[in-house]
């Protein structure tokens, strides 16, 4: 019995002393295999923003997210009147040394539709950002205060491009400010405007939301030559972009940089630079700024309600709703005589 419990024994301890060895010659040979030279590939970015259109320029904005295990020897913008623009066509040129980067082109023609990306290049070759899609302005306008506004054609109508900043109807008098956290605004009966957090700085990019007496008052809030568009005129655009079911993606800035995400539909097609300047509700504090735009009508439903427009992050759809004229603070667009 002794005898073949030893012979036993003696088997096991054969056996590991004849795996370890093998064991650690395949961890050796594993290590050996992959000691191999790292292969560059393309960089990868994004196309973040376009703003500041004018006549002739427009900024864009841009993340280098991977420069593809390899140096970047040049990066920027490039642009045509056709889809998928490339490097061998216009082009800025903006730097290697930043993984952000803001690419600023010149020289376009106005009332003109644009594609746009941003490109990084290394060793590999060329990666693109996302395509965007623009309209440079086609003239420009300016109200009492003295802001200028860049305009765009969509059809047979032309539109601002940015929401109303005015704080003066147009023979110069006053429209009141009323604070966001003054809980008069939902009693008024008369014109009035509004920013969130009372920031002027916010209004420069939203512009300023209104009640809709303020809309309706016969001193006119548009500059002269303009007026704030009627139901069956915001009709005519939504038909002229499709139909209300995929006019509000044409109408929507692209992108996430002013819209929150997903920003569905969001292509900006149309040129209306159509920004989420958020709304002022019964409460008096501004809200969805980033999610929502909300834009009145001239024409009233009733002795309380008017129309108005609403584009959201969620779809492509303009809705056609109507809202309490002095209880709620919209943003305002203006089209021209």
């Amino acid at each position: 019995m002794k005898k073949k419990l030893c012979y036993y024994t003696f088997c096991i301890i054969g056996y590991l002393v004849i795996i370890i060895p093998g064991c650690k010659k395949d961890e050796n040979n594993n290590n050996n295999n992959h000691n191999y030279p790292i292969v560059p590939k393309v960089p990868i970015l994004s196309t973040e923003f376009i703003g500041s259109i004018t006549l002739t320029s427009v900024k864009c904005g841009s993340t280098i997210m991977s420069n593809g295990d390899a140096q970047i020897t040049a990066s920027g913008a490039c642009w045509g009147t056709s889809p998928s623009p490339t490097v061998t066509g216009s082009k800025t040129t903006d730097g290697t040394d930043s993984a952000s980067f803001t690419s600023c082109v010149t020289g376009l023609s106005p009332n003109t539709l644009y594609y746009i990306r941003t490109y990084a290049t290394n060793s590999a070759g060329t990666g693109y950002g996302i395509q965007r899609i623009f309209k440079t302005a086609n003239s420009t306008v300016t109200d009492y205060d003295g802001n200028t506004y860049y305009t765009v054609i969509i059809g047979t109508q032309e539109w601002m491009m940015e929401n109303l900043k005015a704080t003066k109807y147009r023979n110069g008098d006053a429209i009141p400010l009323v604070p966001d956290e003054d809980t008069q605004w939902e009693n008024l009966t008369t014109g009035a405007y509004c920013n969130k957090d009372n920031d002027t700085s916010i209004s420069n990019t939203y512009g300023n939301l209104y009640n809709w007496y303020s809309v309706n008052d016969t001193r006119n809030i548009a500059p002269n030559g303009w007026h704030v568009p009627s139901d069956s005129e915001w009709v005519v655009l939504e038909n002229y972009l499709g139909g209300s079911e995929i006019a509000g993606g044409k109408l929507k800035e692209a992108g996430t940089f002013h819209w929150s995400y997903p920003n569905t539909g969001g292509d900006n097609t149309s040129g209306f630079m159509g920004l989420p300047g958020g709304s002022r509700p019964y409460s008096g504090d501004m809200s969805n700024i980033g999610v929502s735009a909300y834009w009145w009508s001239s024409a009233d439903s009733n002795a309380t309600l008017a129309f108005a427009r609403h584009l959201d992050i969620y779809g492509a759809y303009i809705e056609r709703s109507y809202a309490y004229k002095g209880k709620v603070g919209f943003s305002v667009r203006c089209v021209k005589d």
